[in-house]
């Protein structure tokens, strides 16, 4: 069927379109590819995703409270360890892992009116899970400071992008 819809592509005038031999992907697809500024980067500085690879979003996450209610979630770093644990298991309930994920938007609220995001609490928990000895993977990231979040409370807001091969 996909080799149909190509050549089927292939007769008609692309006007600058590129066609691409969609059968090359029935091969196993190589190694995603990622490129470090330095080897002790937090987060890659590219990340090159093989054709073949099947694509895992997940929304952005929030902490689970430490309280009943959820009045307390703790602070940055208690919060991210939290989200960052959530986004594992995720992960994990579609045959995935943390060493899967290739890209992250990362949302921190300051702790109190008037300060700025807790930066390097967020940095304490995310380099225990990536760039680890034991999980040398780091995605492209990005960290931005935002007003706030769903719930009065919350610091930390979590999305990420995975890419696995193709369960077979």
């Amino acid at each position: 069927m996909k080799r149909a819809a190509v050549l089927f592509l292939a007769s008609v005038a692309t006007g600058g379109c590129v066609i691409a031999d969609v059968t090359a992907t029935r091969d196993a697809p190589g190694a995603v590819a990622r490129e470090y500024a330095s080897p002790t980067a937090f987060y890659a500085k590219s990340i090159v995703i093989q054709p073949g690879y099947e694509t895992i979003r997940l929304p952005g996450i929030i902490a689970d409270p430490l309280t009943p209610g959820g009045a307390d979630y703790g602070d940055t770093e208690t919060q991210t360890a939290s989200v960052l644990g959530k986004i594992a298991a995720g992960l994990n309930s579609v045959g995935a892992s943390e060493a899967d994920v290739v890209a992250m938007t990362v949302y921190l609220v300051a702790p109190q009116p008037g300060a700025v995001m807790d930066f390097q609490g967020m940095m304490r928990a995310y380099g225990k899970r990536y760039g680890s000895e034991s999980q040398p993977n780091r995605p492209v990231r990005s960290t931005v400071q935002v007003a706030g979040l769903v719930g009065p409370g919350m610091l930390v807001e979590i999305e990420v992008t995975a890419a696995r091969k193709p369960r077979r």
